[in-house]
């Protein structure tokens, strides 16, 4: 069966260019990686499980708060391992500083047999779309680019 995943891409307007909210994976694997290693907040879900409410679930566990608005949907897209993400799109503010990410454990170092608690999301960050593309996984820009083109056709 198909792993599914949920999430959202908030995203504001500052000066009448759009900036998008990204998440930095927390882990020892991510801890240097910059470029095409930010994501939108997202996690697996069921088949009987609606996609928004779990996208808005996973923001909340992985960012440590909720976010409002009108939830737009987003075109579904693959991303590494046959995983289909869907993906919403929100005008929102989110403070950067506020998050606090669950959390998973992981043998660290590897084969030491010490168990180590580490964040999903160790930061956010705003960025404009010009440096956001750069960010971004590569396999998620199809999503900045689909709100990119559908604030250029409302003329943010």
């Amino acid at each position: 069966m198909q792993k599914k995943t949920a999430g959202i891409l908030v995203y504001r307007i500052r000066n009448r260019v759009p900036e998008f909210l990204l998440a930095h994976p927390g882990g020892p694997f991510w801890v240097k990686k910059d470029l095409e290693a930010w994501t939108i907040p997202k996690g697996e879900f069921e088949n009987d499980e609606d996609p928004l409410a779990a996208a808005q679930r996973e923001f909340r566990e992985e960012m440590g708060s909720s976010v409002d608005g009108q939830f737009i949907p987003l075109r579904p897209i693959m991303a590494a391992g046959s995983k289909s993400i869907y993906a919403f799109a929100v005008e929102s503010e989110f403070d950067t500083t506020t998050v606090k990410s669950n959390t998973f454990q992981l043998e660290w170092p590897p084969k030491s047999g010490t168990m180590k608690e580490f964040p999903e999301i160790d930061r956010a960050q705003w960025f404009p779309f010009s440096v956001a593309i750069g960010k971004i996984n590569k396999r998620q820009l199809p999503l900045l680019e689909e709100v990119k083109e559908m604030l250029e056709r409302i003329k943010c």
